[in-house]
């Protein structure tokens, strides 16, 4: 999900450019100015980004995305893309951003630098979507060794039990405030980060930190994005169990709180060929996704 719309979803990075020529012809890096550089004459130029091109598929990558997207490609949406691009016949280019990847439509596919953004809620409003390729939604995660088997926000031991970690802006967070034990859980929430505050910059608290923290007993449960901590969970050495956050969830006012989102691509609005063209691709290459959603442990729900 990458962190891009209705379930969660600035960050000041690094100016310095990373030269071409070093880089693999499948993969190109685009450093982010800051706001006082951009408005500098003297500030480093972006290169042109790489040329469209009918045999190349340009995907919008972010740097700063991990397990989802990660520089050396291992990534899963990384992986998902190159399927699918290599089912339409095209090479994978992939040009990297150093942002998070909520900002990829607007630093990446608006500016033209690229054509596709892997990972997207399938009703994102800012760009024109394929069929979804997966669905998954939010899950408790807990220790196996214990009995504390979360499967409902209604439970009575979420307001009795130690922390909870949640990413900032999720579901979880709004739920954690609704059942009155946010205020109990902030700080330490905050002190996740280093207690940066989001309002001025982009803040989350690392996936692979919040899958830490259960399994080392600092928090009881914690309540994220499948796809964003399958992977750990998979790999960590404390055993872990995950139960999926009904989609049926309410908040005590009676609002419903979705937690299952469909996962799709996206491109520009009046791109409809490729959307198209993809749309194919990933029929094709649906054994392959779904062998590299078995491989990182992402909790799959069945499409309606």
């Amino acid at each position: 999900m990458l962190f891009l719309s209705g379930p969660l979803r600035a960050a000041t990075c690094a100016a310095a450019l990373l030269t071409l020529a070093a880089m693999p012809l499948s993969t190109v890096s685009f450093a982010q100015e800051s706001e006082a550089q951009a408005d500098r004459s003297d500030a480093p130029k972006l290169p042109a980004a790489p040329p469209a091109d009918p045999s190349t598929l340009r995907i919008c990558a972010s740097e700063k995305q991990p397990p989802l997207s990660m520089r050396d490609g291992s990534g899963l949406e990384n992986r998902i893309a190159t399927a699918v691009a290599e089912a339409m016949g095209r090479k994978p280019v992939f040009v990297w951003i150093a942002k998070p990847a909520i900002y990829l439509v607007r630093d990446g596919l608006e500016k033209k630098l690229c054509d596709v953004v892997v990972g997207l809620d399938s009703d994102d409003p800012r760009v024109l979507t394929t069929k979804p390729y997966y669905r998954s939604g939010y899950v408790f995660l807990t220790r196996a060794d214990g009995d504390l088997d979360i499967k409902s926000w209604s439970d009575p031991r979420l307001k009795t039990i130690d922390h909870m970690v949640v990413p900032f802006g999720s579901p979880g967070e709004a739920m954690l405030k609704d059942i009155g034990r946010y205020e109990e859980d902030m700080a330490y929430l905050y002190s996740l980060v280093n207690f940066r505050a989001p309002r001025n910059q982009y803040t989350q608290i690392d996936p692979a930190r919040l899958v830490s923290e259960v399994a080392n007993g600092k928090a009881a449960v914690g309540v994220a994005f499948g796809p964003d901590i399958a992977r750990y969970v998979k790999d960590s050495t404390v055993p872990l169990r995950m139960n999926p956050v009904p989609n049926d969830t309410v908040s005590s006012d009676g609002r419903k709180m979705p937690q299952a989102f469909d996962q799709a691509m996206g491109v520009r609005k009046d791109d409809t060929a490729l959307s198209e063209a993809l749309d194919a691709a990933i029929a094709k290459a649906k054994p392959q996704v779904d062998a590299i959603l078995k491989q990182d442990g992402v909790p799959v729900i069945a499409t309606h």
